[in-house]
């Protein structure tokens, strides 16, 4: 019983052990200086405190920002529009800058904060997609992200240190838009400077080619981090996700902390943490990665951000908390009511 007490106690104890360092060097603007050759070109802009207060608030959702008539929140910002009892601010001179930089990037981005993006947000977007090609619609996403809010909020939430947060200067990423391949992306898990595991990205889904290329991914994923990545970070512990195209090259795509607040995907931190059952792949030297992915045999997944599909705007208005939210959907209640009379006394 003791002894199990103690591996309790060890667990909690390493699980808990990261620090605030770990998280501050995981901010984009920090690495991408050091690897911009190895990763997907992109533009970091500070986040004036306005627009903080604005990402913050709480109130109705009602998006700020110019859109173009093709950006993909177009049309429900015309929606918004209609109802918006509360007038949304604008933040001109932030538009211009934004505008400007996704020109530069060619006209579609993917949008970030410093650490996240808006993942658990894409049910507002159109077709599910994160392009943005405006700020109203990187608005619109991270408003409605609870990932965002957590940057904003509690980016040391797991972290042991007892010492006063740093302070952070928020950016907005934008990351010149490309067309991944879910079955492409990877997280490697690195300790000491070593790849100890690598896991499917998207470990919803089965796709065929990873378990007929395992041994190709792996060698070149481990070949990326030996001649550009390893030693070059400024942990030794973290986590790094990259992306294989269809030619073999790994891209690098973010890095996270070596902790729980990172997802472990197919594995556990405890795992992770303790090496317990990572045991290399059959393809793989006996001191190579475990390599995970999901198989055929396995029963496919539901996607982890279906949990925040709900938003909490929509909770408000089921349970009356939020009377303007609700007096908003009442007009807009009323007024799809009007049109759909008016439809019928237009029938023959």
């Amino acid at each position: 019983l003791c002894r199990d007490v103690f591996e309790v106690a060890q667990i909690i104890s390493v699980l808990g052990s990261m620090k605030k360092e770990q998280v501050v060097n995981c901010q984009f603007s920090v690495w991408y200086p050091l690897f911009k050759k190895h990763t997907i070109k992109s533009l970091i802009l500070p986040i004036p405190q306005n627009v903080i207060d604005y990402l913050l608030d709480d109130g109705t959702l009602v998006v700020s920002g110019s859109q173009s008539k093709h950006s993909c929140c177009h049309t429900l910002v015309q929606v918004l529009n209609c109802v918006n009892l509360l007038q949304a601010p604008e933040f001109p001179e932030f538009n211009i800058k934004v505008q400007e930089a996704i020109n530069v990037l060619g006209g579609c981005v993917f949008p970030k904060l410093n650490w996240s993006a808006p993942r658990d947000a894409n049910w507002i977007a159109l077709n599910s997609s994160l392009q943005c090609q405006s700020l109203s619609d990187i608005f619109l996403l991270f408003k409605s992200s609870d990932f965002i809010t957590h940057d904003l909020t509690q980016s040391f939430l797991h972290c042991s240190d007892d010492s006063p947060d740093p302070t952070i200067n928020y950016e907005l990423v934008l990351r010149k838009w490309s067309e991944l391949i879910p079955g492409a992306e990877f997280r490697c898990f690195v300790k000491e400077n070593k790849v100890i595991a690598i896991s499917q990205r998207d470990y919803t889904q089965h796709y065929q080619h990873i378990a007929k290329q395992e041994a190709s991914i792996s060698s070149s994923i481990l070949e990326f981090f030996r001649d550009h990545i390893q030693y070059q970070f400024p942990d030794e512990d973290f986590v790094l996700d990259v992306y294989r195209d269809s030619s073999g090259r790994v891209w690098l795509i973010d890095f996270n902390p070596f902790g729980e607040v990172t997802d472990s995907l197919l594995f556990t931190w405890e795992e992770l943490t303790f090496g317990k059952y990572l045991t290399a792949s059959q393809t793989q030297e006996d001191d190579g990665p475990a390599f995970r992915y999901t198989t055929s045999e396995v029963t496919v997944q539901p996607s982890p951000c279906l949990s925040y599909r709900i938003p909490r705007d929509f909770l408000d208005l089921t349970t009356g908390e939020d009377a303007y939210k609700l007096i908003d959907f009442l007009k807009l209640k009323g007024q799809q009511e009007e049109e759909e009379s008016d439809e019928e006394g237009e029938e023959p």
